[in-house]
């Protein structure tokens, strides 16, 4: 488990990738959401790993990018934030797919153990080419990694709807805050 490795998750355009976008510019490093890399990689090549064309291959193929970037985080220093991470993938694999669980896979390769959540905000969620999902398909994906987190020992923060400044600090005071905690457990 790396405590360094900080997954951003929640409801699909709740502001994450935004949020990791204010934290690289703050110096940290990052990781952008799998499966927007992926629906890139796809299209240019005209290939079928598409959310909307082969489910079951778009969740593959995102459980071996998160696990290519955490592979890659480990040569980072301090803190390095993930837009979804190795749980959100295994999540949707086990919703769509008909095969035995890979629950395995999100107990092997830990993060940090608080999780932060966009939470739905219809006030800026929009679909675009990359993210056609439905508003009742992010709230119902939500709601699903909303359970299968904690299922895992993750303990979740729902971040506030607020400026993207104040989601930022949020989580960076909730991190120092946690380690902390967890030191002064440990003495």
């Amino acid at each position: 488990m790396s405590d360094r490795f900080v997954v951003l998750s929640g409801c699909s355009g709740g502001g994450k990738s935004t949020l990791l976008n204010e934290l690289r510019r703050r110096g940290h490093a990052t990781f952008d959401e799998p499966g927007r890399r992926i629906v890139q990689e796809e299209t240019v090549k005209g290939g079928t790993a598409l959310p909307w064309v082969d489910l079951e291959a778009f969740a593959r193929r995102a459980i071996e990018v998160a696990l290519n970037d955490r592979e890659e985080a480990r040569d980072q220093t301090g803190w390095v934030f993930f837009d979804r991470g190795l749980v959100d993938a295994v999540t949707a694999l086990n919703y769509f797919s008909t095969e035995p669980s890979t629950k395995r896979l999100g107990l092997t390769h830990r993060y940090h153990p608080t999780v932060f959540f966009t939470p739905p905000w219809p006030e800026i969620y929009h679909p675009d080419a990359e993210r056609k999902l439905g508003w009742e398909e992010a709230v119902a994906e939500y709601e699903r990694l909303a359970k299968a987190y904690p299922k895992l020992g993750y303990r979740i923060v729902i971040l506030p709807k607020v400026s993207v400044e104040q989601r930022a600090d949020a989580v960076l005071t909730e991190l120092v805050t946690s380690q902390r905690w967890t030191a002064d457990t440990v003495r």
